[in-house]
């Protein structure tokens, strides 16, 4: 119960995803993470893969059995490897709570920013939700939409008009089937008979 209490006072972050740039801003302070979102893996002696470094640092160290990966690099989606964009994302988290020991859970509103043309399916949606989840966020959303400036990121209204959006969707979808099958079924009666 204490935890649920501490993480409300954590703040929001407005995470902002392109293929060769990921950029976290805290909408209460304003203190900001811009960086490639590029991760160095290193295969140690024992075969266990260690993380070396994360973003910039990633390139510029040269490190025998390494291998650097950008987890939002795919030609058809921004989402190209779940573990690694995770730690990615973690790291950027924790630059911005300072490396605190204990800190309460963010809120995340997160935005592709590019590969979006004709929308996000339900599956993209999910996956970056859970990746912001399993990277410390205590509650995240979805943004599709122009770009926002962090400082008007309002989570609470933001999550009752992005639940209302895929929600509403999902559950009318099976309506506007039965009522096409339905006028069809009628219409067929009215032009046999």
């Amino acid at each position: 119960m204490f935890r649920k209490w501490f993480n409300h006072l954590g703040t929001t972050l407005y995470v902002q995803l392109w293929e060769n740039r990921l950029k976290v801003t805290d909408s209460g302070t304003g203190r900001t993470f811009d960086e490639t979102p590029k991760i160095k893996i290193v295969t140690n002696q024992k075969g266990e893969k260690i993380i070396s470094a994360i973003g910039t640092l990633a390139d510029n160290t040269q490190e025998p059995n390494s291998a650097v990966i950008n987890p939002f690099s795919h030609p058809r989606t921004l989402l190209a490897d779940f573990t690694a964009a995770e730690k990615v994302l973690q790291h950027a988290f924790k630059t911005l709570s300072g490396n605190k020991y204990l800190s309460p859970s963010p809120a995340v509103v997160i935005q592709p920013m590019e590969k979006v043309d004709g929308g996000l399916t339900q599956i993209e949606h999910k996956a970056f939700k859970e990746l912001a989840l399993g990277a410390g966020a205590r509650d995240a959303i979805v943004y599709e939409g122009e770009e926002s400036s962090p400082s008007s990121i309002n989570f609470a209204k933001m999550a009752n008009e992005h639940t209302a959006t895929p929600e509403a969707q999902k559950s009318t979808l099976p309506a506007t089937v039965v009522t096409v099958l339905m006028v069809t079924v009628l219409l067929f009666i009215v032009l046999a008979g």
